[in-house]
Formats: C-alpha cells, sequence, structure tokens
C-alpha cells in the first residue's frame, strides 16, 4: 500500500500543498518489471551502468539531480526534480525544443546537458528503461499531458515560480555576491563536494575537472547551470536533508559561485550522435550553444566582473 504524504511549502514560493509519497512497493510482473529494476539500476549508477556509461562525460548519475526518498529509491524525495508524478505530463511541450516531448526525449536530453555527454540512442534498451522507472514511480496517478511545459504537477507548481523569483535577484548581483556566496559555500557545501568542487565519496562534484583532464559537472546547458534555476533547486532541496534553511540572499549567491566556476561548454551539435546511429532527433531547434560567459550574461551580468580578477573563457 502506498504511503501518501503532504508537504506544506512554505515562503519561497507562497504557502501551497503538495501531495508527495514513496515509490509502489511492488514491481510489475514479467519482463515490464526487469526493465522498471533496470531503469533503476541506471538512474543510480548512470555514469559506470554499461548501457550508459558511454554516454556520459562527467561523475553524474540521475540520482545526483533526483535525489533518492525515504525508500532510498531515485527520485523519490519529496518537492523539486521529484519523479513521483513526472510521467503523468507526457507527451508535454518543451519551449527550448519548440516541440511536443516524449519522457523518453526528456531523458535522452538530460544525457547531453546535465550528464555533459551524447543523447542516447531512440528507443535503446536504455532509454526504455529509464522511463519504464519514471513511469512506474507514477502509478495510480491521473494523467494531466501538461501544455506548459516538460514537468510534472509538482515540478510545474515549483520550477517557472522558483526562477520567476529568483532571476531578479541574480540580476542585481555583484562581486560582493559573488565573495559572499564563496563563503556559504565554504560553510553549507564543502563538507559535501569538496574544497574544489570536486564531490566527497557519494556526494555529485559542482564543476572542474579530474587530474586525468575530464570534466566531472553539470556543463553550460543544463538547468543547474542557469543561476535562476540553480538557485531554486538550492532553495528547496540544499544542504541535503536541511532544504528550505537557506536565506534567498544564501542559495542566491552560492549559486552564482558555483557557476561562475569552470564547466564545460555546451554544443548541441556535439551532443547529438550521428541520425543513422541515433535516430530521429525530435526537436525544431538544431542550434545551440552556451558557455559560462553567455549564461551570465543572459541576465545582463559580466563573469569576469562578477568574479573580479579571475579570468575564464
Amino acid at each position: 500500500m502506498k504511503i501518501l504524504l503532504k508537504v506544506l511549502v512554505v515562503g519561497l514560493f507562497g504557502i501551497s500543498y503538495l501531495n508527495a509519497g514513496l515509490a509502489p512497493k511492488v514491481y510489475p510482473q514479467g519482463a515490464v518489471g526487469e526493465m522498471v529494476k533496470l531503469g533503476e539500476q541506471i538512474a543510480l549508477h548512470t555514469d559506470t551502468h554499461p548501457l550508459t556509461k558511454d554516454f556520459v562525460g562527467n561523475k553524474l548519475n540521475c540520482a545526483s539531480c533526483h535525489l533518492k526518498g525515504e525508500d532510498e529509491k531515485p527520485g523519490t524525495a519529496d518537492g523539486l526534480t521529484s519523479w513521483l508524478d513526472t510521467a503523468t505530463s507526457f507527451p508535454a511541450w518543451s519551449k527550448r525544443e519548440q516541440s511536443v516531448q516524449t519522457l523518453q526525449d526528456r531523458s535522452n536530453n538530460c544525457f547531453m546537458r546535465s550528464m555533459n555527454g551524447k543523447r542516447l540512442v531512440i528507443d535503446s534498451k536504455a532509454s526504455i528503461a529509464i522511463a519504464s522507472y519514471i513511469t512506474w514511480l507514477s502509478t495510480g496517478k491521473p494523467i494531466s499531458m501538461n501544455a506548459k511545459g516538460p514537468w510534472g504537477p509538482t515540478n510545474t507548481k515549483l520550477w517557472p515560480k522558483g526562477i520567476k523569483h529568483f532571476k531578479p535577484i541574480q540580476k542585481t548581483a555583484t562581486h560582493a555576491n559573488y565573495v559572499n556566496g564563496e563563503k556559504v559555500y565554504k560553510t553549507k557545501c564543502v563538507m559535501c563536494h569538496g574544497q574544489d568542487g570536486e564531490g566527497i565519496a557519494v556526494f555529485p562534484p559542482l564543476w572542474g575537472k579530474n587530474a586525468k583532464g575530464e570534466w566531472l559537472s553539470y556543463n553550460t546547458g543544463a538547468g543547474m547551470s542557469k543561476l535562476d534555476k540553480g538557485a531554486a533547486y538550492v532553495k528547496l532541496k540544499m544542504p541535503l536533508n536541511q532544504g528550505g534553511t537557506l536565506s534567498d540572499k544564501e542559495a542566491a549567491d552560492v549559486m552564482l559561485f558555483i557557476n561562475a566556476q569552470e564547466r564545460a561548454d555546451f554544443d548541441l551539435a556535439k551532443g547529438l550522435l550521428p541520425k543513422e546511429e541515433m535516430g530521429y532527433y525530435n526537436s525544431n531547434v538544431l542550434k545551440e550553444k552556451h558557455t559560462v560567459r553567455s549564461n551570465f550574461k543572459a541576465l545582463g551580468l559580466n563573469v569576469d566582473v562578477i568574479r573580479g580578477d579571475k579570468k575564464i573563457k
């Protein structure tokens, strides 16, 4: 029997109730159940799983953003980035892609951005498995296709409001905010994510390269690389199990600091396999590039000024 929890979200987005809960207790039978289990394992070990490791260009997993809930399953943590009702909204409209996206489209595209890799092959075993797991998490929830964005009901309530809330805050940022963000990072984040953003043990890296020169974290096309989106996530989810404890200023400033650090550029063309390998790419946007500099410029900010005398490309 599925346990339902009622979560009260106060402050940043006003007062609203979100229905959240744990994953279903029983996997589907037969081959469907096996596919769901496979998707769960891929979500936990995306960068090392045999079916996905060649499509990942950093040290992140799906579970790095889609956090575990009380049942230790990826994507079952309450609130922002929860997968518990995501599948009910697809197919859904995507402004970024200028097309109606399937659940597989949505998760496959994440490999190019948050995973800094290559888009999964259409209808590959890995693609189907991830979609199967996310769909299983929506068992029993009513279908309501989303005409506004590619998010489930919970994320639809939280993402747009969070972005709208933090965008004007980030637009006024100065070097002083960067300095404060570094202080917040050193007091609230470094124990999990490392002195240089390299990640510690199971906690994910946030920027930079390893000793081999390999990128560790999300690139500049990922949602977390956008100052307003990143701040909305941090406000509600971080520090781990202490979501909502940071002030707006702390959340905004720490993401200003984190996203001003060196990370991989995003070039859509480089994230797509040749058509004969990948299959049809369901998007009407075929050219897209981002850098750290362009992400800051999108909010009217000069990253050199924000960082002081520390120059990056």
